[in-house]
């Protein structure tokens, strides 16, 4: 799949987050993936993607969108803050091997910032989509994927597409 791609940073990160994609689920770990607003529905939109198919019937792999359960969503904001949705989750769910993939169009969303931050501190291995210059999350990340513009609509569907080959990544290399 590599060489089916152009050369440059932003495809060489994609390339490399493929890789990590990859690794995570053929050594048997989950898929954990959060965002706000926009990005939160890209998140559940991948997530399905693993879990039921993308282009082809397979196994389904281990994923959960950090965004889905509005108890847990609600209990912590209202117990932690709004800061540690992402994070508490990761903390209860994730274990070392396993891959946060944070999404923020901003690249500074506190929430997606500290989860990746819970992510590292825990031995995932991370992801950030992000817009704008990457910020926080950006930096924190083991991959960072940046559509590097500022309109958020832009980002957002720049993202999507950037999930999309993630998803050709796993029909094309994980067996299932």
């Amino acid at each position: 799949l590599h060489a089916a791609l152009a050369a440059g940073p932003a495809v060489e990160a994609i390339a490399r987050a493929g890789d990590v994609l990859v690794e995570v689920l053929r050594a048997g770990g989950q898929v954990l993936a959060f965002g706000n607003g926009g990005s939160a529905a890209d998140a559940q939109h991948f997530v399905a993607e693993l879990v039921g198919r993308f282009e082809r019937t397979r196994r389904g792999f281990p994923a959960v969108a950090l965004t889905t359960d509005p108890s847990i969503v609600t209990a912590v904001a209202n117990d932690f803050g709004f800061e540690a949705v992402f994070a508490r989750q990761v903390e209860a769910l994730g274990r070392a091997g396993d891959l946060a993939v944070g999404i923020t169009t901003s690249g500074n969303s506190p929430n997606v910032v500290r989860g990746l931050e819970a992510a590292k501190a825990r031995g995932l291995r991370t992801i950030a989509l992000t817009g704008n210059d990457g910020g926080a999350a950006g930096r924190l990340a083991e991959v960072h994927v940046n559509v590097p513009a500022a309109v958020t609509a832009r980002v957002q569907e720049a993202h999507m597409t950037v999930l999309h080959l993630l998803c050709a990544f796993v029909d094309r290399e994980v067996e299932g």
